[in-house]
């Protein structure tokens, strides 16, 4: 062997020479055969020549057990001249087996304990040894073994794993939910469980996309525009719904009963959770989504779990107290009414469960970005009620209806109707919120869940509709006593509030719900400024959509009422008293949005605290005024003294909310929004006082009959929409001017 290099070029572990190899493949036979080791071969005659050292390429790794090509295991320099020899033993096959399994993982390692730099633990070395230890010549140093072989690279990491795509096809980034791979210098994404379809669960730059930036109209409009079309079905169906039933039962006695008695559940379930669900829960929804690991499903599926076992309970309970609730809300005095009224309360309480579990399911949808199905869902329940009404009819006996002449069975479908309406409409929404990934499960336990939020936020929110409910029972219990004087009744005020509220429910509505989940957003990044301009922005569409609807009802309130509604039991003067009292209380329409809007802000900073404090102030307004209506003006003006009331309680509402947003968010950018307002309240003022013209000589000419009104109606309603139509393009309102630049662009372009 020459005094070279001993490590070969290929394994870095390998031997040195036919002499180990011819040991090792010995070795081998050996423990195949179960001999005993061959004593080693003889070694030329010990010359003046140095032997040469041990391999340095036949180290093993450290702590190794002797292989059986070993005759002893003992420390060895790198010097041949080792000072002691350790008596030789059996090689165990178990310790051979271990060896090479070390060899194969931990090349060329120091041993622990080892005496010096250069001191190996060499078994091969020893066998190479001079069997005895007699002084020899020293050696020559041996060769600086070759720098080891290059470790191989790691394999290149796995590409990242793709996100959800959008409905464009596009990958969405995932949020920034992690946990740690095997690895420790990786990261591996935590895929979000809801489908996606469900675009919640997008970065902030595709849901800005799809939402438009805060103050920005585009996201907005789009969303709202869906629902509004929506929205304004149903609140057709709704109104026709309305005519239906007012001619079927009037505006009398029975109406009231039956008024009266379809209040009582919206009322409870307001009291129990509607309020909580319609403000807070929406928030809390899209938090949860941001949140939790698996999207908010968990938290979902737990709120419907408390809410629905909870609402069941209490239907139970108003059931039984029926009575109570019925006299609450005025009906009082004759004793037939009474009767009815308790009969129909006990069959339409029911639909306290189905209005919380709709409520829950359209919470759900909406934080998911979902809107169009919530909106739709209501024209079911109008199409059962008017198929109720019709067949109400078709039972109904000769000679006028009164809580006398009505039958049982007219009683029986009238409540079992109207109730299998609501739950129509709950029920509808079930499917969809599987298709969004939160299947509807019984799911308990409320440690953990972040519930304890709601419930704290919910308390306020039970304090608002509890306070604001103090105005309901005040204002019902007054026009039930007016409707005992052949005045109005509660029946009457439905009418009108429905009609009133109609406008909003539309247009007011659907901003809302296309605004909250974003102001939502804007608030959990602490983002006050978007905040603000959705507010500034939602007044400003707010005013562009609800301000000339208030000059067409001002001037055509009784022409509409009487069109609408003078058939069946309900008389000419009836519908007009109405339409009346509709053209008296326009004016807080737009106070009405704002108000709604403004405590919407607060519910999604989670402040409940605020708005409860508000309705107070209104409340405080409220109860005295409607006091004072009874006693100032006749029964059958009692509904408008009424409606006059309460539109301006919203007035009131909208100036504390005003004051406790800059409180809150200090300069409120309404600036932003008073110049669109005031010029569309100009452009609103100048088109009904030329529409009220155009009314008043056609009326002259036409009559106030049924179809007299229809006429006046149809020409006012022209008038009025010309002349604001002209007045907006006049006093270039950007939120209407923006809009319509970007169709004209996009019809030019297609005749291009």
């Amino acid at each position: 062997m020459s005094g070279g290099s001993h490590r070969p070029d290929g394994d870095p572990a390998s031997g040195e020479g036919p002499t180990v190899a011819e040991i090792v493949e010995r070795a081998a036979q050996e423990r195949r055969s179960g001999e005993q080791p061959a004593a080693e071969p003889a070694r030329p005659a010990r010359t003046a020549r140095p032997l040469p050292p041990a391999p340095y390429g036949a180290v093993p790794p450290p702590l190794a057990a002797p292989s059986a090509s070993a005759l002893a295991g003992h420390p060895t320099t790198d010097d041949p001249a080792v000072p002691q020899q350790r008596p030789a033993r059996r090689p165990d096959p178990r310790e051979d087996h271990r060896e090479d399994h070390r060899q194969d993982h931990r090349p060329g390692r120091r041993p622990e304990g080892a005496s010096g730099p250069g001191t190996r633990f060499s078994p091969l070395g020893a066998a190479l040894a001079p069997p005895t230890p007699a002084a020899r010549p020293a050696t020559p140093p041996p060769p600086a073994p070759p720098p080891p072989a290059p470790r191989p690279q790691d394999p290149p990491p796995l590409p990242p794993v793709p996100g959800p795509a959008t409905r464009s096809g596009e990958q969405v980034s995932f949020r920034t939910r992690f946990v740690p791979s095997p690895d420790d210098t990786q990261v591996i994404p935590v895929l979000p469980p809801v489908p996606s379809r469900v675009e919640e669960d997008e970065d902030t730059g595709t849901v800005v996309a799809r939402e438009g930036t805060p103050g920005g109209s585009r996201g907005i409009l789009r969303a709202a525009g869906t629902m509004a079309v929506a929205s304004l079905v149903s609140r057709v169906t709704g109104l026709l719904r309305t005519i239906v039933v007012a001619a079927a039962l009037g505006v009398g006695l029975v109406n009231d009963a039956y008024n009266t008695a379809n209040t009582l559940p919206n009322i409870v379930y307001e009291l129990l959770l509607g309020g909580v669900l319609t403000s807070v829960v929406v928030p809390l929804l899209v938090h949860a989504q941001e949140r939790d690991r698996d999207g908010g499903v968990g938290y979902a599926q737990r709120l419907t779990t408390l809410a629905m076992a909870g609402l069941v309970v209490m239907t139970g309970l108003a059931v039984l107290a029926a009575p109570l609730l019925t006299r609450a809300y005025g009906i009082t005095g004759d004793p037939d009414q009474v009767a009815l009224a308790n009969w129909l309360a006990r069959l339409l309480l029911l639909e306290i469960v189905f209005y919380g579990l709709g409520a829950l399911a359209t919470a759900i949808l909406n934080a998911r970005g979902v809107f169009g199905w919530p909106a739709w869902a209501p024209v079911l329940n109008n199409v059962v009620v008017i198929a109720t009404a019709v067949l109400f009819v078709v039972a109904s006996g000769p000679g006028r209806l009164t809580p006398v002449t009505i039958t049982p069975t007219q009683v029986w479908l009238l409540g079992v109707g109207t109730t299998l309406g609501i739950a129509v409409q709950a029920l509808v929404l079930v499917p969809q919120l599987r298709k969004v990934g939160v299947p509807l499960r019984p799911r308990w336990g409320l440690r953990g869940s972040g519930l304890g939020e709601a419930g704290t936020l919910g308390l306020w929110v039970v304090g608002y509709v509890a306070i604001s409910q103090v105005g309901v029972v005040v204002a019902t219990r007054i026009a039930n006593a007016a409707g005992r004087e052949l005045g109005l009744g509660s029946a009457g005020f439905g009418i009108a509030s429905l009609l009133f509220q109609m406008p909003y429910g539309i247009i007011g509505v659907a901003l809302l719900t296309a605004l909250v989940p974003r102001m939502s957003r804007a608030a959990s990044r602490q983002d006050v400024p978007g905040v603000a301009a959705d507010l500034s922005l939602g007044m400003r569409l707010s005013a562009v959509g609800l301000l000339p609807v208030t000059g067409l009802l001002v001037v055509l309130g009784p022409a509409l009422t009487t069109v609408a509604f003078g058939h069946g039991e309900t008389s000419l003067e009836q519908a007009r008293s109405i339409g009346t009292a509709l053209a008296l209380g326009a004016f807080g329409l737009l106070p009405m949005a704002v108000t709604l809007l403004q405590l919407r802000v607060f519910y999604a900073m989670k402040d409940a605290r605020t708005p409860t404090l508000i309705q107070l102030a209104m409340v405080a307004v409220r109860v005295p005024l409607l006091l004072v209506v009874p006693t100032v003006v006749e029964p059958q003006h009692v509904v408008a003294g009424l409606m006059v009331a309460t539109s301006l309680t919203y007035v009131t509402g909208w100036v504390a909310g005003d004051v406790a947003l800059r409180r809150k968010l200090g300069a409120v950018r309404t600036g932003d929004a008073a110049g669109p307002v005031l010029k569309m309240l100009v452009v609103s003022v100048v088109a009904g006082a030329v529409g009220w013209g155009a009314a008043h000589l056609t009326t002259g000419l036409v009559g106030t009959s049924v179809t007299g009104s229809l006429v006046t109606l149809l020409v006012g309603s022209l008038v009025i929409g010309v002349v604001v139509v002209i007045g907006v393009v006049l006093a270039k309102v950007p939120e209407v001017s923006g809009p319509v630049a970007a169709v004209r662009a996009r019809l030019g372009g297609a005749r291009r």
